[in-house]
């Protein structure tokens, strides 16, 4: 099938980096933003200062604050909104989607309320025939980076097959390269759960701990999530990929990272609302803790890192004190997820 018109729903960084890429690339790309001062910005300066400050954006790139604008005509949609509002917006479009028409799902999250990846909200709020037409894209991507036309590397996962290929040829340029994959909740999985991870990494380099402390972090993290999505019957192999550690890695030791730097400053003394009452941008992770204990608890799996940055996060914990709790545990034997 021929991909030529693209709708992209949500023009914060992430949803900015990809329409500026595939409208580069010679697409026809509608760009939905929430924000009318996000449209006004681009129409005016052909920059998104609210979220993608200093990058300019092509002059082909169309801009509106009209869902239905942003639809019509699309090959594809591109899902870029946070996770949060993730529902009520599906819930906007589904009536106003053509029969088919293909939804990529690029938002990294979990639902907090009813514990759903972004792909399971589709199922619900969709029309049923549009389940197969539903794909993820996620791995390792600063949306800065990508914007600047630094190679990257992402996976997109879809049930169909040949509609995956579809847009992983219509997507791929020399500077993002796209892998594809049919394990929806394994590369959703990996691209949420790596937040959580890089709260307490942020959290681990915010007390100062060093590389050792780092580096455990970051292993015995990829194996909470492996756990995790075995149990909800992901392939753990998706683990060890794009979605999955290569995620995990860039968004625990990356200064870009918006969730590590809010565990930086926890780890530093400073309370989670002076945290994030100034910024402008989703932190993902906050959420997606309590969202992973969650799923954890439902599916019972042990994950002792997303217990300790939970009780950080909402309970009042002391950061160092969450980390000597992890360090006391009882003694156990490493074999793979164990």
């Amino acid at each position: 099938m021929p991909i030529t018109r693209i709708g992209v729903i949500g023009a914060g960084a992430w949803g900015t980096a990809l329409a500026k890429h595939l409208a580069e690339k010679g697409l026809l790309v509608r760009l939905w933003a929430y924000e009318r001062e996000v449209v006004e910005s681009i129409r005016a300066s052909r920059e998104n200062r609210l979220f993608l400050p200093g990058v300019m954006l092509p002059r082909s790139l169309a801009v509106t604050n009209i869902l239905g604008e942003a639809v019509q005509d699309c090959d594809g949609l591109l899902f870029a909104v946070p996770s949060h509002v993730a529902r009520p917006v599906l819930r906007e479009m589904a009536p106003l989607l053509s029969s088919g028409i293909p939804v990529i799902s690029a938002t990294k999250g979990v639902e907090e309320d009813s514990l759903q990846l972004i792909s399971q909200i589709m199922d619900d709020v969709l029309p049923r025939h549009m389940r197969d037409r539903i794909l993820v894209l996620s791995g390792p991507s600063f949306a800065a980076e990508v914007s600047q036309g630094q190679p990257t590397a992402l996976c997109l996962a879809g049930r169909d097959g040949e509609l995956a290929a579809a847009f992983q040829a219509a997507c791929m340029t020399s500077a993002l390269r796209i892998y594809a994959d049919s394990d929806l909740i394994g590369v959703q999985l990996g691209g949420a759960l790596k937040n959580v991870m890089a709260l307490a990494a942020g959290v681990v380099d915010g007390l100062g701990l060093g590389h050792n402390t780092r580096a455990a972090l970051i292993t015995r993290g990829l194996a909470e999530m492996v756990r995790l999505g075995t149990a909800m019957g992901a392939d753990p192999r998706t683990f060890y990929g794009l979605s999955g550690v290569g995620d995990l890695v860039l968004t625990c030791t990356g200064t870009l990272s918006r969730n590590h730097t809010v565990g930086v400053r926890l780890g530093r003394g400073e309370k989670l609302e002076t945290v994030l009452s100034g910024m402008q941008a989703v932190a993902e992770g906050v959420r997606t803790a309590r969202a992973a204990l969650g799923l954890a608890r439902r599916s019972g799996v042990e994950m002792p890192i997303v217990q300790e940055i939970n009780a950080v996060l909402f309970d009042g914990k002391s950061c160092r004190r969450a980390v000597t709790d992890l360090m006391e545990r009882g003694a156990k034997p490493e074999k793979g997820i164990a």
